[in-house]
Parts: structure tokens; sequence; C-alpha cells
């Protein structure tokens, strides 16, 4: 029994994006294309593949084992494929990176715009999600994460700011109104602006260092936003709402402009920066090496702990 390869792919694209407006979105096909091809399939093999609701798409059970089976045989047949790709050139096609929203607002800015420049025939989707995945489940070919949040098994590559902090801001009408903290256990008695990840938990406790002494506080307060809306805390900081703790790049120009006042700067703790990563297989598509060695080639970022407000 002979499949086209076109309509196994699209099922996989539908099967992993949870619908079909959804999965073209991602790859750019029609949702009337893709729907036809995985009907197409369904008809071919004489079974169900997904289960259609006028809210999501899901496999059955053959959907679902198929769909296990077909991932890494895709993979492959992507990875021969590439093979050509390394005659031509220049490489060209696909790279899709997973992120979180902290990396393509503030390492991403810097390298996308002279990569592209560099492979024209290069196409790049950027993927932002900040919780744990899979990113070879999730169709994409690398990833930006800390080291906490790397998955096993993955090759790392340093990319952006070595050393970043988290800082601590409030607008100085605030702080004339209710005070500054001098210690972070003051911290309880403000009004802070929280966030939560996709996975619920809150981005709290707020952890502080100085001279080597930890301090974590669970302040609580009027907003909590969910990790891809923070620039709603940061403006309801700015308004006087309360105060925010974020990467210190994301509010270096507020800082700057004195829209922001900086809150127990003393105590802003410092960490290591992102790492690009991706499966350590030795046959890299085209695109992510291009990517890869582009990345390793540029000189260090600032480090910006040596910066001041």
């Amino acid at each position: 029994m002979t499949q086209d390869l076109s309509d196994l792919t699209a099922f996989v694209t539908v099967a992993r994006a949870g619908g079909f407006r959804e999965a073209a979105r991602a790859g750019g096909a029609s949702a009337s294309s893709l729907s036809e091809a995985v009907r197409r399939l369904e008809a071919g093999l004489g079974v169900r593949l997904l289960n259609r609701t006028t809210r999501s798409v899901a496999p059955t059970e053959a959907g679902a084992r198929l769909l296990d089976r077909l991932g890494p045989a895709l993979a492959e047949v992507e990875s021969a494929l590439d093979v050509v790709n390394g005659f031509r050139d220049r490489p060209a096609g696909m790279l899709r990176l997973n992120v979180p929203l902290s990396a393509a607002r503030l390492v991403l800015p810097a390298l996308v715009p002279p990569f592209l420049a560099a492979y024209p025939e290069i196409r790049l989707e950027v993927v932002v999600e900040d919780g744990f995945v899979d990113v070879l489940a999730a169709g994409c070919d690398a990833g930006i994460r800390y080291d906490e949040r790397l998955e096993l098994d993955m090759i790392a590559v340093p990319i952006g700011p070595r050393r970043q902090r988290f800082a601590t801001a409030a607008a100085p009408a605030y702080l004339d109104r209710r005070g500054r903290p001098d210690h972070p256990r003051d911290l309880l008695d403000h009004a802070c602006l929280l966030g939560r990840f996709p996975s619920g938990a809150l981005t709290a406790p707020w952890e502080f260092e100085r001279d080597g002494d930890i301090v974590r506080v669970d302040p609580s307060g009027p907003l909590i936003v969910r990790v891809g809306a923070s620039d709603l805390a940061v403006a309801a900081a700015v308004a006087g709402t309360g105060i925010v703790h974020l990467f210190e790049d994301w509010l270096r120009p507020l800082l700057d402009s004195g829209a922001l006042e900086p809150v127990l700067k003393p105590w802003w703790q410092a960490f290591s920066g992102p790492f690009l990563y991706y499966p350590g297989r030795r046959l890299l598509p085209a695109p992510l090496r291009a990517f890869v060695d582009f990345v390793s080639a540029r000189p260090a970022a600032p480090d910006p702990v040596l910066r001041t407000p």
C-alpha cells in the first residue's frame, strides 16, 4: 500500500498543530488543502486518523500510533533530502525555532536581521512558548532555553548575553506614595505585579541575592498576567500600580528614561544566559547548521550586569 508523502506530512502537521487552521498558519498551506490531504490518506488506509469537532482536532488511537511512527521517519526523510541541500551554493529551506518570550524580545532582534541578510534563501519561523517543550514533537528544529530548562541529550550553544539579571522597579510616583523598600522582605507590604506561567504556576517567589545571602519572598498584588503579556505588567508599573520584577534588559529603556526607578538594586540576582539547543544527531539540516555557525561566530554580547541605571 503506497501513500503520498505529502499526505502523510499533512497529517503529521495537522495532528501536531491540533487543528487545520493552526497547521495552515504554521506550514503555509491552506486549511482546505490540508483537510483534503488527510481525507485522501484516511480513504487510502481505510481508517479514521483524526477526530474532528468544531473546536479541536485530535488523533484517534490509530492516528496516534501512526503519528508516533511517522514523526521520526519523516525527520529522517528531511535529513536525507538535506544532504542534497548541502550541494547548493547557499543553504535554503525552513528553520523553525521554539523560544521563550524573553529570547524573542531580548536575544533574537540582534541576530535575526543579519542572519536573514546573510542567508536570503532561508525562511525562519519563530514559535514563542515559555513552557517545557519537546522541540521535535513541536515540529521545530531547535530551541532557546536557559540551562535549568534544557532538555536532556541535547547539544547546547551559548546565544545572547552570558550574564543577565532580574530587575525590580516601580514608578517614582508609586515609591513616593508607598515608600522605598530597603530589604526584599519589605516587598510583602507593597503592591507587586506578578506573572503566571502556562503551567499555571506563578512567577514567584521572587529571589534576591546579596553577598551570598539569598532571600526569597512571595509577594502579592493587584495584577497577575500570563508570561506572554508581561508588557501589561510593565505598563501598569509605569502607571504607578505597583512593583514589577523582570529581566533587566527588558526594563532598561524605562530605567534609563526615568519612567521606572530601580528598587533593591544591590539585591538584583544574576544568572547565566540562554542557550540554543538542538538534537545531537550527526546530520543537521542546512538552515540549522547555518544558524548554529552564525551564532557561534558572533562575539559575546556585552554583560548587562556591568551597566548602571
